[in-house]
């Protein structure tokens, strides 16, 4: 009898264990995916080979559209980087969350308009995709720009972010050794995501690379700089030396990073996620200074909310998900980003209002479209531009200008320049997306500006600094941004 129990027990212990197996076998196959998200400062929509650049030579962000899917009307929610950035961390527009400027902001005292007053950090209790997907078991990591808040209170770590530059520590200080960091500190950033790769490749992750490239003053290595010295220029465009080879040096470290993913037999198991904070500079908002770059045949640069400041470049490669090669042409923007995060990770969403949709349909089936009629945008700043408010529903773009209440109105996939103005040929359109821009800035809480009682149209021009309460020294901030090369 007890061995007739026992041959009973352990046949019912093996028929348990077959039973389990495919349990086990789906738990690994169904690990969540690690997500690598590049985040590129001042890269402008043309700036690569893959969205037409005819100088640069980027293979490795090329290689990543064959192998995904590339966006041709993804749009940074501003047109300058902390405003952007915090939709990104947050999921709203910064009309929502009040970060409508870059920190500290512009200010030109005797112009028409007092420009609104901006947050200068996140706001307390905005949730993350660090502090979200934390919570959801990922390791997650965040080298770089991050420029929402000045102080070590208003560091990364203190949103979700648990590996930062301040916890990379004694070991990768003895593992990296006493190399440069780099032109523009390409190298260094690339190293320390190398160094989170090896150290937490066994959970799932999320990490953030969000390097300070290509934005001024631009610098490249030496060798690359002559490369594209020697090398022959297109007859068309700008086609800076110094700015081409800052790009391939990126493209470089792109391809290390990607190299390692290989290499730790990881990289079918990562979503890469590449973008730009902000539309390409084409110089100084001053007016002085060289030329670096052009959007064309995008209108106009960075700090305008025409399509050279805010429409960028996004790939999105994710093994057996994404199509490979494939195009997206669905109008999508930086506040999509966090909701993106979350469905990829299958973590909830933040408690907290959320502007942005999941991007994860329009991945799996890039011809597809949202279900939403509009975007917006509200840049309510002097810089490139005059203080504006901007929406795209399907194809029409209005842009409405706060100091005149003049109102643009383009139809983009016919006049992708912005060339023709058809708000005069179209008034019902152009009064009925009007609207639609200024109930959405009533629900979103925007912040707008005021008439100025100081205006002088003779000192309108003027610059001056927030943390001096001086004008600005044109000359030295010139000289500040002047281009280099430079071997470290």
């Amino acid at each position: 009898m007890r061995r007739t129990h026992l041959s009973f027990l352990t046949v019912i212990v093996f028929v348990v264990q077959l039973c389990l197996l495919p349990l086990g076998l789906c738990a690994a196959e169904s690990r969540r995916p690690n997500i690598l998200f590049l985040l590129i400062d001042d890269m402008g929509w043309p700036d690569v080979q893959c969205y037409g650049h005819e100088f640069h030579e980027t293979p490795v962000i090329d290689s990543l559209a064959r192998e995904g899917v590339r966006f041709t009307d993804f749009y940074a929610a501003t047109p300058v980087c902390s405003s952007t950035r915090s939709t990104i961390q947050s999921g709203q527009y910064s009309a929502r969350t009040a970060i409508t400027d870059f920190i500290p902001g512009h200010w030109r005292p005797f112009e028409k308009l007092v420009v609104p007053e901006i947050e200068h950090h996140l706001q307390e209790g905005v949730k993350t995709p660090g502090d979200v997907l934390k919570a959801a078991g990922y390791k997650t990591g965040y080298f770089g720009k991050w420029h929402l808040g000045n102080g070590a209170e208003f560091a990364p770590d203190k949103h979700g972010y648990e590996v930062t530059e301040r916890q990379l520590g004694k070991d990768f200080n003895a593992w990296r050794g006493k190399k440069p960091r780099g032109p523009k500190s390409i190298d260094f950033l690339t190293d320390a995501a190398l160094w989170f790769l090896e150290q937490h490749q066994a959970k799932p992750f999320f990490l953030t690379v969000s390097h300070h490239a290509v934005h001024i003053p631009v610098e490249g290595n030496p060798a690359t700089t002559q490369k594209y010295r020697d090398k022959g220029k297109p007859q068309t465009g700008v086609n800076h030396p110094i700015y081409a080879a800052m790009t391939e040096d990126l493209d470089t470290s792109i391809g290390r990073i990607l190299h390692k993913l290989d290499e730790l037999e990881i990289a079918n198991d990562t979503i890469v996620v590449f973008a730009s904070d902000n539309g390409g500079l084409r110089k100084i908002y001053t007016g002085v200074g060289e030329v670096v770059s052009t959007n064309a045949p995008l209108r106009d640069e960075k700090g305008t909310l025409y399509e050279g400041g805010i429409r960028v470049p996004m790939i999105v490669r994710w093994p057996d998900v994404v199509p490979a090669g494939s195009t997206c042409r669905a109008p999508t923007t930086t506040a999509d980003l966090l909701p993106t995060f979350c469905e990829m990770a299958t973590a909830k969403l933040p408690e907290q209002p959320i502007d942005g949709a999941s991007l994860v349909s329009v991945l799996r089936d890039p011809k597809s479209a949202l279900k939403r009629t509009s975007i917006y945008f509200h840049y309510p700043h002097y810089h490139h531009s005059r203080p504006a408010g901007a929406i795209r529903s399907g194809p029409w773009k209005l842009i409405e200008f706060f100091d005149s209440g003049e109102v643009e109105l383009y139809h983009l996939d016919k006049d992708i320049s912005e060339s023709t103005n058809l708000a005069a040929e179209y008034p019902q359109r152009a009064k009925q997306m009007r609207g639609e821009l200024a109930t959405w800035r009533s629900v979103s809480g925007a912040r707008m500006p005021t008439i100025n009682a100081k205006y002088d149209p003779k000192r309108a021009s003027e610059w001056w600094s927030r943390r001096t309460n001086k004008p600005l020294d044109i000359e030295a901030m010139r000289k500040r941004y002047d281009s280099r090369a430079r071997g470290g």
